[in-house]
């Protein structure tokens, strides 16, 4: 399993594909949700939000 690469926490599969969808799908280090909610300069909640919208598109990059 992947770690933040900033706080170190282990990762979900929804969290990798947060990281992917909004940063760079060829990503191969990834930040976790509140991380990467402070590099986006967002809330983190907002984050769930956006990741439970592109799930029910059928985005592949969430479970």
């Amino acid at each position: 399993m992947s770690a933040c690469m900033q706080c170190g926490k282990e990762l979900t599969h929804n969290e990798i594909g947060a990281h992917r969808k909004f940063i760079n799908r060829a990503s191969t280090q990834f930040l976790c949700r509140n991380c990467l909610a402070k590099r986006l300069g967002v809330p983190a909640e907002l984050i769930d939000r956006k990741i439970e919208e592109f799930k029910r598109q059928g985005c592949t990059l969430f479970v």
